[in-house]
């Protein structure tokens, strides 16, 4: 039999194409299949077939040496060459790969594109080709980058994904297909220029692989391949020509295997280039051949509404379905697509509110599905890493939540921590910590562990970063710290740093942290580095880490901070002095852990001093100074009580005295159970007030006594009307209290015994 080659030009993941690929191959019977891939990796194409493979999965490959740069292949159960590849080993036909080899994407002067070349070019997406224009005219960049949405223009559509979808993928007799691909698309090549030296190389390299099979097959031959590309692996060109193009690329040692991949890494929203809109969707086209796809995917639809509380109603069904048919055939579709049984649903079984229908549109259309491989195929690097780990921790991953209690001070306990706060920033969540913010600083750490299988995934993408857990969470941090130049997000990756044990990373944080320290004068960044600074001194005790250098430069910090905060609290508005508030209290937290240096101390409290007696401060920040010094002893209660007093007397503006009463007991409520003079002070202030005032300020005077428990609250309302045990102060109504006191007294009460609402 003579040997000649059909051409099936697909889009990449398109369940249309992968189908009609199918019925052409039935119809061919080749003697041999190529598909557009890395011809280096044809040796991996038999495992893709396995029974025990489960899409999405995809080819990952990387330099021996520098697994960091990494590429990837996604295939999912619609894509077209995963199905093209099924079809050839069931029918016991041979199958490779004819595209560029992987070391191609490791040329020297695309080391740093790699990644993107590996979800763009490579993947030969009809819709997102190669990025380098400088040649080119307007038309001609329209042209290379979306030829599909070249056609969709003159078809009257507004995108090529709409187009493609109603032509191709869901047309229930779209025709000679992949005929009239071809044709369109060498029309349009036609008008689109020369194409990149690359993209010229990667033709090329196809044609002289085609050239082989035909020569040694003994059959039909198909080359299954972005549709963008038939017109050039149609044309006639030399051997010695197509292999002039591909001179010059030096050689790399290459690893590869296959990785587990999910759906959601399939959608053009994650930044796949040949990615697809609705991964849900397609996969739903898939496995749903026959005519009843509208049904089906309504009948999906009402499920998932009823499983979030939804009334959906049969009846209601069969009109979402009319009106699905109805839209389609106004807008002169061949059948619904998602965009109109979106719309249908909202208005049938969503009530017109689209946000009923966006609790689930996630699921549907994306999807969660995770891919799973062969136990006998090669792990990745870090896959084979954190196998290594989890034996030693004695760690099983597991589906069912179960919580992990660890002690730094053993050597196990140490290790799963470091494994688990690596894994986090890998953003690989298998562990997440119960209460970090309690655990902060002691021998202990609790755990909440879930394994979940997109974490292989996610774990395979930091290969980026490096080949083991410690060398990828080592380069994410320092890849993060580069990017950050605020002086409160470099200390909290740098206390992330050394709380994983990664001794390169911290130090490279800790000179920038430094050398950004030494660039600033903005006190709120000074001040927002400090509490995460103090728990790495605080933590060193139980992470056995190097802190010496740390408290040089918090020294440094945290004195700059209080030497510019007096004139940082000036003239501030209402946002603004929220923020400062927040950020002084966590450095005055921070300051007075690291309790072993009294010459900083003396430093902040005069800072703390300073504030109160600026006129032109923040009474907010004022308020919170006052306290500060209060609670820390440095300020009697009499002064306290004396100050407080002064602030709240009817010659301040009822804004200022609530600001500096907010500033004084938001958080710190408790105090007026033990201290007489303060909650006279404060009787005192809230008797004055005029009922509107009263009322205006009431959610301030609620955030005052919400730290406080029931209990708390009724000991204060005790002590207000004098059945305290220690005899408390009494309540003495104003002079005019029979008019104006009742309407106040009445509120307070509530407010006191946590019935207030307003």
């Amino acid at each position: 039999m003579t040997a000649h080659v059909s051409y099936f030009g697909i889009r990449h993941h398109g369940p249309g194409s992968a189908r009609r690929l199918l019925d052409a191959l039935d119809d061919l019977r080749p003697a041999e299949v190529l598909v557009e891939g890395p011809a280096d990796l044809s040796a991996l194409l038999p495992t893709l077939a396995s029974l025990s493979m489960k899409p999405p999965v995809a080819l990952l490959a990387y330099p021996v040496n520098e697994p960091e740069r990494a590429a990837f292949w996604p295939f999912a159960e619609f894509s077209p060459e995963y199905q093209a590849v099924c079809w050839a080993v069931r029918n016991h036909v041979p199958v490779r790969f004819i595209d560029l080899p992987v070391y191609w994407n490791f040329q020297p002067d695309e080391a740093e594109d790699s990644e993107q070349v590996s979800r763009t070019e490579e993947t030969g997406d009809v819709l997102k080709l190669a990025d380098r224009d400088d040649a080119f005219s307007d038309r001609d960049l329209q042209l290379r980058r979306d030829p599909i949405g070249a056609l969709a223009e003159v078809a009257g559509y507004e995108d090529g994904e709409s187009w493609w979808q109603d032509v191709i993928e869901e047309n229930p007799a779209p025709g000679p297909v992949f005929e009239a691909v071809a044709d369109a698309m060498s029309t349009l090549r036609e008008h689109a220029g020369e194409l990149p030296e690359r993209e010229a190389a990667r033709e090329a390299h196809m044609r002289l692989e085609i050239g082989k099979s035909l020569k040694q097959a003994d059959g039909p031959v198909a080359v299954v391949c972005g549709a963008w590309h038939v017109p050039a692996l149609q044309a006639k060109h030399t051997a010695k020509s197509d292999r002039a193009l591909l001179k010059g690329a030096s050689k790399v040692k290459i690893a590869a295997t296959w990785a587990p991949w999910t759906a959601p890494r399939l959608a053009t929203s994650s930044g796949y280039g040949a990615g697809v809109a609705a991964p849900g969707w397609c996969l739903h086209l898939w496995q749903t051949p026959g005519d009843d796809k509208t049904t089906r995917w309504i009948a999906r639809i009402a499920t998932a509404l009823r499983a979030e509380g939804q009334i959906v109603s049969t009846a209601s069904l069969i009109e979402t379905e009319r009106l699905a048919v109805s839209l389609a055939a106004v807008r002169g579709r061949p059948q619904p697509g998602y965009e109109e049984l979106r719309e249908a649903a909202i208005s049938c079984l969503c009530f017109g509110n689209p946000l009923i229908f966006d609790t689930i549109s996630v699921a549907l259309l994306i999807g969660s599905d995770t891919g799973a491989i062969p136990d006998d195929v090669p792990m990745a690097p870090l896959l084979e890493d954190l196998q290594r780990q989890q034996k030693k921790a004695r760690l099983k991953p597991e589906a069912l939540e179960r919580e992990l209690s660890l002690d730094l001070r053993s050597d196990s306990g140490l290790f799963r921590s470091t494994l688990l706060h690596r894994l986090s920033i890998l953003e690989v969540d298998w562990g997440r910590p119960i209460d970090p913010g309690k655990s902060r600083g002691t021998f202990r750490e609790r755990w909440a562990l879930r394994w979940e299988p997109e974490f292989a995934v996610q774990l395979v993408e930091n290969l980026v970063y490096g080949a083991s857990i410690e060398q990828a969470a080592s380069g994410r941090t320092k890849s993060r710290l580069r990017e950050s130049h605020a002086l409160g997000a470099l200390a909290d990756l740098v206390y992330g740093a050394m709380t994983a044990q990664l001794s390169d990373a911290a130090e490279e944080g800790v000179r920038l942290l430094g050398s950004r320290a030494g660039q600033t004068s903005d006190c709120s960044e000074m001040l927002s580095a400090l509490p995460a600074l103090a728990d790495i001194l605080r933590y060193g005790a139980a992470r056995e880490i190097d802190t010496v250098r740390l408290h040089t430069l918090f020294d440094r910090i945290a004195t700059q901070a209080a030497l510019s905060l007096p004139y940082a609290v000036r003239n501030l508005d209402a946002e603004a002095s929220q923020a400062l508030r927040s950020q002084i209290q966590a450095a005055d937290g921070a300051i007075r852990l690291l309790d072993d240096q009294p010459d900083l101390q003396g430093i902040w409290q005069k800072a703390l001093e300073a504030i109160i007696e600026e006129p032109q401060a923040n009474r907010l920040i004022s308020g919170l100074a006052a306290r500060l010094l209060y609670e820390a002893d440095l300020l009697s209660s009499d002064a306290a009580v004396e100050l407080l007093a002064r602030m709240l007397s009817p010659g301040t503006a009822v804004q200022d005295a609530a600001a500096y009463f907010a500033g004084f007991l938001e958080g710190a409520g408790q105090r007026l159970l033990y201290d007489d003079g303060l909650r006279g002070c404060v009787d005192t202030w809230l008797l004055t007030l005029e009922e509107d005032d009263f009322t205006e300020f009431l959610p301030l005077f609620r955030r005052v006594f919400a730290s406080m428990d029931k209990t708390e609250r009724r000991r204060l309302m005790d002590a207000l009307f004098g059945n305290s045990v220690s005899g408390g102060s009494k309540m003495i109504a104003a002079p005019d209290a029979a008019t104006r006191w009742p309407a106040h007294l009445d509120i307070l009460a509530r407010l006191l015994r946590g019935e207030a609402h307003g």
